[in-house]
């Protein structure tokens, strides 16, 4: 029977449900609500983070270079505000060529 999750899903339910656990006022019924908003049993994400707390293994989120991962999602941010400008000023050109009679 196939899996119904990505291995990147099941990856990233582990890595919210530790982050969410590490801090004392998101700690408290993690789990459940991280395994409710994913669509997931909670019993079957307490399992997998049980089994990769024993594994020993890192959460690869842990290293991201947060300066780096900051200048890549402004970029990002200011090539869309960039992209709905060009967006509203075709569609304002299109409006008034619409309401221009014919000749």
């Amino acid at each position: 029977m196939p899996s119904k999750y990505t291995p990147e899903l099941k990856q990233r339910a582990i890595e919210l449900v530790l982050h969410a656990q590490a801090a004392p006022r998101t700690s408290r019924g993690a789990i459940t609500r991280i395994a409710s908003e994913l669509g997931m049993s909670k019993e079957t994400l307490r399992g997998r983070v049980r089994a990769h707390k024993q594994s020993g293994a890192t959460i690869p989120a842990e290293s991201v270079d947060l300066a780096a991962e900051n200048r890549r999602l402004r970029a990002k941010l200011t090539e869309a505000k960039r992209a709905n400008e060009i967006l509203k000023r075709a569609s304002a050109f299109f409006a008034a060529e619409c309401e221009r009679p014919y000749k």
